[in-house]
Parts: structure tokens; C-alpha cells; sequence
């Protein structure tokens, strides 16, 4: 089977790292997402606009190689776990499925979505709409995943480092910090890390439950 992208997602991080590791973790987090021009006409989305969330299909562009078993990071990266049973990159087919809240179609002809887990340039594969009667399974277990699901850390942003974001960056920056980014064996509160965010480098260190940004540059 040959697929081929039908859209890619233009968003505020350029890189992997900072970004939510789960779809709608990160409500504030909005994405454009642009249609190649053979899939760019009216017709490719007549009637989307009914629907409030969509699932979208798309391709990690720095999957590593194929593994039988992964470390989640929510279990601190030390216990395996079969492929299939993760959402890990390290798959036969390097493919993520994101769930995202359609807040607009534009003008243009693309759309404006939020609370996805995509970095820009992500290429998309298939767009799909949410159907609430049939992908809500009321008695779901969210087995090992569930580990951590509510933890968030307290975020100490001094007022000077916020220059130059807007609000909406400085929601999305927020809603992406207090996830935690870092990898989950890493626990060393004098160590610096940095991602990019809207064209700067913001970066920070944890200590116990507060994650303090230091440098926004």
C-alpha cells in the first residue's frame, strides 16, 4: 500500500522535545494544518465543519528503528513493554493518531486545530472525524498509561522572561511545562534543559513539584 501526505501541521514547536506527549493534555496548543495542493480544494472538506474534534493520522519524520519492546517514559523508562501495547515511535510503521478539537476552517482552506501532539512540519496522512456514539468506550482501562496521568508541576515564569510571547503562547507555553517534559528517569534539579517555542529558546530546571524557567532567548 502506497500513502501519501495530504496536509502537514504548521505549530510553535519546531522540535519533538517540550511537546505534550498525549493529544488534549495541551488544550491552549493550537496547529494550522495545510493541505498539499492535490488536497487542497473545498470538495476534500465539505462538511467537516459539523464535527468538533477529528482524529488525525500522520508520521514521526525521526522514528527510530523498528522494536519488539519500549520503556515508556511514564514508567521512568525501566520496565519493557511490547510495542503494541505503547504508543512509542519504535513501531513496524512509524504512525501516531492524535484526537484534536477543530476550532476553525479558514478562509484559506486550511484548518485551525488545538490539543494536539505534533510538532510543525509533522506530515499528515489522514484526517477523519471524531464520531462520539462510536469512539467513546465508557468502560475503558487505561492500564499502565494511567500511572502519573494527573501530576502537574507548578510553573515560576518571572514576568521579564514572557517577553515577546503573546498570550496565547504564554497559555500554550504554560500548559506545556507543567506536563513536564523532561524524560522520565531524569530527576537532577540543578541540570538545565531548553526546547524551542515561536522562534525562542526557553529554558528551565526542576526542583521537586516547581519546574522555574531561567532563559527565554
Amino acid at each position: 500500500m502506497l500513502i501519501q501526505p495530504v496536509a502537514r501541521a504548521e505549530n510553535a514547536f519546531p522540535t519533538k522535545f517540550g511537546l505534550p506527549r498525549q493529544s488534549g493534555l495541551c488544550p491552549a496548543f493550537k496547529s494550522v494544518i495545510r493541505f498539499e495542493k492535490a488536497f487542497s480544494g473545498p470538495d476534500w472538506i465539505r462538511g467537516i465543519e459539523e464535527f468538533s474534534h477529528l482524529w488525525l493520522i500522520w508520521g514521526f519524520d525521526e522514528a527510530p528503528s523498528k522494536s519488539a519492546t519500549v520503556r515508556p517514559p511514564k514508567l521512568g523508562q525501566n520496565e519493557r513493554k511490547g510495542v503494541f501495547a505503547t504508543r512509542s515511535p519504535f513501531r513496524p510503521n512509524p504512525l501516531g493518531m492524535t484526537l484534536v478539537k477543530l476550532e476553525s476552517v479558514n478562509p484559506d482552506g486550511s484548518l485551525t486545530v488545538s490539543g494536539g501532539d505534533m510538532k510543525d512540519g509533522t506530515l499528515i496522512y489522514d484526517i477523519k472525524p471524531y464520531l462520539p456514539y462510536a469512539d467513546t468506550a465508557k468502560d475503558a482501562r487505561g492500564g499502565f498509561g494511567e500511572k502519573n496521568k494527573a501530576l502537574r508541576l507548578n510553573v515560576e515564569f518571572p514576568e521579564e522572561l514572557k517577553t515577546g510571547f503573546s498570550e496565547e503562547e504564554l497559555r500554550t507555553l504554560y500548559e506545556a511545562l507543567s506536563l513536564d517534559p523532561r524524560p522520565g528517569y531524569q530527576d537532577d534539579p540543578s541540570r538545565v534543559y531548553g526546547f524551542g517555542f515561536a522562534g525562542r529558546d526557553v529554558r528551565f530546571r526542576v526542583e521537586n513539584d516547581t519546574l522555574y524557567v531561567t532563559e527565554t532567548v
